[in-house]
């Protein structure tokens, strides 16, 4: 609670404010010093309240922020937090595995997108053996119920945490003192999938109590999820062969979350705050791949880099029996959160305190990968033809089942390259302090600066198994039953992952840490900032300058040319047993300016400009050799990678210039144009066909990719966002947004000389209309977005993504007062993913399957739809 003499004389500025600058400019210092007593509250329910609180966010910012506010317990306004976030203008998703889970800020990378909670990093982790260690934060960790509002800010100031070049979103939960003591809210879902075909069950409640005095509230939320995820796609396996590969991948995904928050205000002026978040998944997932083989030597068609397009297999032209390939994934993550605060508000200043840890820990838990041969060559007589979006198989078997698997393979079964341990840990320890002091003066209003310490540890590992002779088994044993795989629907066996795990284990004589794997990055950020706020007449706003610093060094073991690991850890070779540390050190003096000048009461002209950072991936900082493809049965697929903690952080300037109208309750007009000038980039040096002494137990050669990363030059993205919301007669509403980012890159910056950021659409819609009474609800939202770059390391590599659109429906009935009847359906067209090849057709640094256009990756789209019931008194 704030002292009553600071709120009266804080009202008496607010009333000035308004009586001198109109309504516009009224409340900036209510967003630095929140007031809430001696305030009437007007209750309004439904998306127009939503629409309202992220209207009045926009409006009273002094800077360039978009919000998504959740107008009532398990109100949120979509079924997931990434999928909300996409309609905010300037905000595109990524939705690699179904939902929505990491966001891209104005043409910017997602990992250039910097996510806090409650203005404080959160440790995440992944839960894939081949993905990237970055910074970004995979939304679909978080459940939207315990979620008060999302802040996305695209300009900067002197006060927020530095990271985001593209942006920064802070995810804001709920406290107890802002509720009403004995708020309690229950609810229970089903979602049924047309790709797993299953209705998956989710619940989740929350309850928050205050005492009368409201000087101590309790909150405590939970909510659980089991869903099966499936994803059908084709996969070009090209250097192989000519193979093609349907695909069907399953993911059994468990999510737990709980939120503990506790307030304490003993005083008016003083406040203490205990929040605790723990968020954890597990994801044991298979990944079934059936290879179907051809023959390039038969070829009517091939494209300007060689590959052949149409290429036909029949009795004078065999290919060989189709390959069936299990990756078998036992997979978790965990993401625990403390953070205590203190607040205290005087006559005259206010001081904030924050100290607190967070933690994940996940990665792979156990890779294992079974194989077999599959039917008779003679089951693929047919044509593959790549000349579409998506290639077509067209063979004269349609789908095979256990008992069509050939037992006479010797090496059928388990494969010992694939079998692996690989966890991860991210961790953080962090302390803020912060004090802002009121002035009397006509122009500068008050003075905030503060200080920000940090200590940050990722640590990556691997262990291999050392295995006996390998036995022949009965596939029976480990494949049962039928799925469909790949974009036709091809029929192949499931796995049985848990008899896969058995099978793995017991082969186990021991485990050997595989020394490429190994790495950790450390990193100790120091923080100190100086802001003014200042206001007259007709504007407000603040400038200000931050300062950081940072050390980084990164343990790996140091190369040894002559070791030949006794254990037959091929990994190991060429790698002692040395511990070496490599260290780097930066500085930045990050400056901005931020104002908001009112024209009228209610139109608002903004201008901001900043110097923004954001720090380099930690998988671009482990100086270890960090090895891909190794044994994955891909030819040409190897490649081997090597960081440095010394990169210098991706480093852009940025200015915004907006114009917003303000009419009605929840109506607004506004149009920004945007800059950010990137002077710094990190990227790789890649040199292909390289001995490392290292040979690839598939291809039996000793051939492979090297890339180094390194410090590159920038590149410039350009665009405006145009948006307008308004509320129709009768209950009706709409909603639409464009934004256009032009973003230009050095070429040189990427392996496949593509001159485009990652993750930048150039275009981006979002259309939304809306019904409500007082008793019903009903939203239709589109969302669309161009094509735009996937750049990933190890076998997937870099491509082009189609553009992508989705049509949502969310819809609710209110019961009675206190019950809520819930209906929401995502992706209703069932959107395919379309992903192809970007690289010229003479770039030599990148395979031929992703070279001029060649289908890369498919996958089908998936619809859901949940029917959710919701108590809340």
């Amino acid at each position: 609670m704030l002292a009553k003499n600071f709120k009266k004389s804080l009202l008496a500025v607010n009333i000035g404010l308004v009586m001198s600058a109109g309504f516009t400019g009224a409340v900036y210092a209510a967003d630095e010093v929140k007031v809430q007593e001696d305030v009437e509250v007007i209750e309004v329910r439904g998306i127009r309240r939503s629409l309202e609180a992220s209207i009045n966010t926009k409006r009273f910012a002094d800077g360039v922020v978009d919000a998504v506010s959740a107008e009532d317990i398990g109100k949120f306004p979509d079924s997931d937090v990434g999928e909300a976030l996409g309609r905010i203008p300037g905000v595109a998703v990524n939705r690699q595995f179904g939902q929505g889970q990491q966001v891209s800020i104005r043409g910017a990378s997602n990992q250039l997108t910097l996510t806090t909670l409650n203005g404080q990093n959160v440790a995440s982790t992944g839960w894939y053996d081949q993905q990237a260690i970055d910074r970004s934060f995979n939304y679909t960790l978080l459940p939207p119920q315990m979620i008060s509002e999302i802040k996305v800010y695209k300009s900067s100031q002197a006060d927020l945490l530095e990271g985001g070049v593209g942006g920064s979103v802070d995810v804001i939960t709920r406290k107890p003192l802002d509720l009403d003591s004995g708020t309690a809210f229950i609810s229970a879902e089903g979602t049924y999938s047309t790709a797993s075909s299953e209705t998956d069950p989710a619940i989740s409640g929350l309850y928050s109590w205050k005492n009368d005095e409201e000087t101590f509230g309790v909150l405590a939320a939970v909510a659980w999820e089991d869903t099966t995820y499936v994803r059908r796609g084709n996969e070009a396996s090209y250097a192989w062969a000519g193979a093609e590969s349907a695909n069907y991948f399953e993911q059994n995904r468990e999510r737990t979350a709980v939120d503990f928050t506790a307030q304490y205000s003993p005083t008016d002026n003083m406040s203490f705050a205990l929040h605790y978040m723990n968020l954890d998944l597990s994801a044991d997932n298979n990944n079934n791949s059936l290879f179907v083989f051809s023959n390039t030597d038969s070829c009517s068609q091939f494209n300007d880099a060689g590959a052949c397009l149409v290429r036909e297999t029949n009795a004078a032209n065999p290919a060989g029996q189709t390959f069936l390939q299990t990756f078998a994934r036992f997979a978790s993550m965990n993401s625990e959160t403390i953070d205590l605060s203190f607040d205290y508000v005087s006559d005259n200043f206010k001081l904030e305190t924050q100290i607190g840890t967070t933690k994940a820990e996940g990665g792979t838990d156990l890779t294992l990968n079974h194989a077999a041969f599959i039917g008779t060559p003679e089951d693929v007589y047919g044509t593959i033809d790549a000349t579409g979006e998506y290639t077509d198989i067209d063979i004269a078997v349609n789908g095979w089942n256990e008992n069509d698997i050939d037992t006479v393979w010797a090496d059928r079964g388990l494969q010992e390259w694939a079998t692996q341990i690989a966890p991860n840990e991210d961790k953080e320890t962090y302390f803020q302090t912060d004090l802002t002091l009121m002035l009397d003066s006509d122009f500068i209003t008050s003075v905030k600066t503060g200080v920000r310490w940090s200590n940050h540890e990722v640590t990556r590992e691997s262990l291999r198994a050392a295995q006996g002779a390998h036995v022949s088994v009965d596939p029976l044993q480990y494949w049962s039953g039928t799925d469909t795989a790949g974009m036709q629907d091809l029929t192949i066996p499931l796995p049985n992952i848990n008899a896969m795990k058995a099978n793995g284990l017991a082969a186990v004589q021991n485990w050997y840490e595989d020394r490429s794997g190994f790495g950790t990055v450390e990193e100790e950020n120091l923080s100190v900032y100086v802001m003014a706020n200042f206001s007259g007449e007709a504007y407000r706003g603040n400038f200000g300058v931050r300062y950081v610093s940072t050390y980084a060094e990164s343990d790996f073991y140091a190369p040894d040319p002559t070791f030949v690991d006794p254990n037959g850890i091929a990994q190991n070779n060429g790698l002692s047993s040395t511990i070496d540390t490599d260290q780097g050190h930066y500085s930045e003096l990050l400056p901005s300016f931020n104002l908001a000048y009112d024209i009228n009461q209610d139109t608002i002209l903004r201008f901001s400009i900043a110097q923004v950072i954001s720090r380099p991936n930690y998988s671009d900082m482990f100086a270890s050799q960090s090895l891909a493809g190794y044994g994955d049965t891909q030819l040409g697929n190897q490649s081997v990678t090597k960081g440095s903690p010394s990169l210098s952080p991706f480093k852009a300037t940025q200015a915004d210039i907006g114009f917003e109208y303000y009419y009605g309750d929840s109506n607004l007009v506004a149009v920004t144009a945007f800059y950010k000038d990137v002077s710094n980039f990190t990227t790789s040096e890649t040199l292909r066909n390289q001995k490392i002494g290292i040979t690839d137990p598939v291809c039996k050669c000793d051939d492979w990719t090297v890339n180094t990363q390194v410090d590159g030059d920038g590149g410039e993205i350009a665009g405006v966002e145009f948006q307008i919301q308004h509320a129709l007669a009768g209950g009706f509403g709409t909603m639409f947004n464009y934004t256009f980012a032009d973003s230009s890159a050095d070429p040189d910056n990427f392996s496949d000389g593509i001159d485009v950021f990652t993750d930048s659409s150039e275009h981006t819609v979002n259309a939304v209309g809306y019904y409500e009474n007082d008793e019903v609800s009903v939203r239709l939202a589109y969302n669309w977005r161009s094509e735009y770059m996937i750049r990933e390391t190890g076998f997937y590599g870099n491509r082009w993504h189609d553009d992508f659109g989705t049509l949502d429906l969310t819809a609710s009935y209110n019961l009675t007062e206190n019950f809520t009847l819930r209906f929401a359906a995502t992706n209703l067209l069932e959107e395919d993913s379309i992903q192809y090849a970007a690289a010229d057709a003479d770039n030599e640094a990148t395979k031929i399957s992703l070279k001029d256009g060649y289908p890369a990756w498919s996958y089908q789209g998936e619809a859901t739809y949940a029917i959710g019931v919701d108590f809340r008194f």
